[in-house]
């Protein structure tokens, strides 16, 4: 299959991919902090190893596979394209362009969350501050995808440092009494188990994402299978050990979820691992903006060169190569939604990424019926109807979320009929661009 990256263009490595792939989907369990207060002590860790076996893995395989028969730009767009038609892929590429901008306008407000540690009055300069971020990471990826793999190198770093030190020093300090909790949902309410679904998922949503530059990266395959292990077997080790610290520290959990894990670094540890788990915060944030404007950045490229987005988004930066435009367009979009708080974004952002995601494992099932015999390199061996069993799972949690939402007392559920608002957007612009063609 013809690579759709210029060959004067350099290739990403797979440990910088790693890099990148873990900031795109995770970035440390910063962002987790809210899981203890719904789920509870007994339901949090529960959650963290049901969720990555019903709805991770499944993502994890799907995206291995479709990546390994189409390792192109453009990703998931061009795999719905091939499965299910233009119209679909249409639906696929606004849905997932819609969920990144409520994606990315979280992380500057993490920033600026993790930044006031250091001086609350940072806050009062939160709308500069974040617009400091969003516009220095599209001036990183404008440079292209190297640049943002060897500072996501170093991010990913710092990132995992602080909670390093958090693990040993829960080891030696004597106030920190390691019991297995019961594993259980017994007291939590069904709204309650809802809003932690959606933490969880958020939490690990995303490889799909990095498929989109699959056409920017030294041989494909091989280091789409060597990364995605290196970032899901890091991310899952974090996300465990982190909860599990949390639930026996003796923090309270609702001032955790306010306060975020520098209250936890300075029950176990003291001060300056607060400090420390700040400046991991900082770089989390700052690391998956990054990441995630360099997946988003190319689908409206590879749109526009189908005719469904106008050609000048697809326009070629002359020195770097880079969808320049798409970037800023991207960049000036995301600057104007930091009006949403913080649990209203992961909302919107879960609702749609779920539809996304829902159209991918479907175009999964329909390749294996339509091309039993093309090339996949990288192929799960489970008969199709196994397989679309499986794949229902991810698609059940995601329905259960939203009912769980949708069924919570005194609540507006504004941020689900936007998101839902949002899904019947694709249709609306799809009979506009149609009724415009002709």
């Amino acid at each position: 299959m013809n690579r759709t990256a210029s060959p004067k263009v350099k290739l990403l490595k797979a440990f910088s991919l790693a890099a990148v792939i873990f900031l795109t989907v995770s970035g440390g369990p910063y962002g987790l902090e809210p899981l203890t207060q719904y789920a509870g002590k007994n339901g949090a860790l529960l959650l963290l190893i049901i969720v990555p076996l019903l709805c991770d893995l499944p993502a994890v395989l799907m995206v291995l596979e479709l990546n390994s028969m189409m390792p192109v730009n453009g990703g998931y767009y061009k795999w719905v394209d091939r499965a299910l038609g233009r119209r679909w892929a249409f639906f696929e590429g606004w849905w997932t362009w819609l969920y990144s901008f409520a994606d990315l306008a979280i992380y500057p407000v993490l920033f600026v969350t993790y930044a006031s540690y250091f001086s609350p009055a940072i806050a009062e300069w939160k709308h500069v501050i974040c617009l400091i971020l969003i516009w220095g990471s599209a001036g990183l990826n404008i440079l292209g995808i190297v640049p943002v793999g060897k500072v996501s190198l170093m991010l990913g770093a710092i990132i995992i440092a602080p909670f390093v030190c958090l693990f040993g020093a829960a080891i030696i300090n004597p106030s920190v009494h390691f019991t297995v909790p019961t594993f259980s949902f017994s007291g939590i309410s069904f709204s309650a188990l809802g809003m932690a679904l959606y933490f969880v998922m958020w939490n690990f949503l995303g490889w799909d994402n990095t498929t989109t530059y699959a056409g920017e990266v030294d041989k494909p395959v091989k280091s789409y299978l060597i990364s995605s292990a290196i970032a899901s077997g890091t991310v899952i080790v974090l996300y465990l050990l982190t909860t599990y610290i949390t639930i026996n520290s003796g923090v309270n959990f609702e001032k955790l979820s306010d306060e975020g894990y520098p209250l936890l670094g300075k029950i176990v540890a003291g001060p300056w691992l607060a400090a420390f788990i700040s400046i991991g915060g900082m770089a989390s944030a700052m690391g998956i903006f990054a990441a995630v404007m360099l997946s988003i950045s190319r689908i409206p490229k590879a749109m526009a060169d189908d005719n469904l987005f106008p050609k000048w988004l697809a326009k070629p930066h002359k020195k770097y190569q880079t969808p320049y435009v798409s970037i800023l367009v991207t960049a000036t979009i995301v600057s104007l939604m930091d009006f949403w708080s913080f649990k209203e974004l992961i909302v919107i952002d879960v609702i749609l990424y779920g539809a996304g995601i829902s159209l991918e494992f479907i175009s999964l099932i329909v390749l294996r019926y339509k091309e039993p015999d093309a090339h996949r390199p990288f192929k799960v061996n489970i008969h199709p109807v196994l397989l679309s069993c499986i794949m229902l799972l991810p698609i059940g949690l995601y329905i259960s979320a939203m009912v769980g939402i949708l069924i919570k007392p005194n609540s507006s559920h504004f941020q689900v009929y936007f998101a839902l608002l949002g899904l019947l957007s694709a249709p609306i612009a799809w009979f506009i661009i149609k009724r415009r063609k002709k």
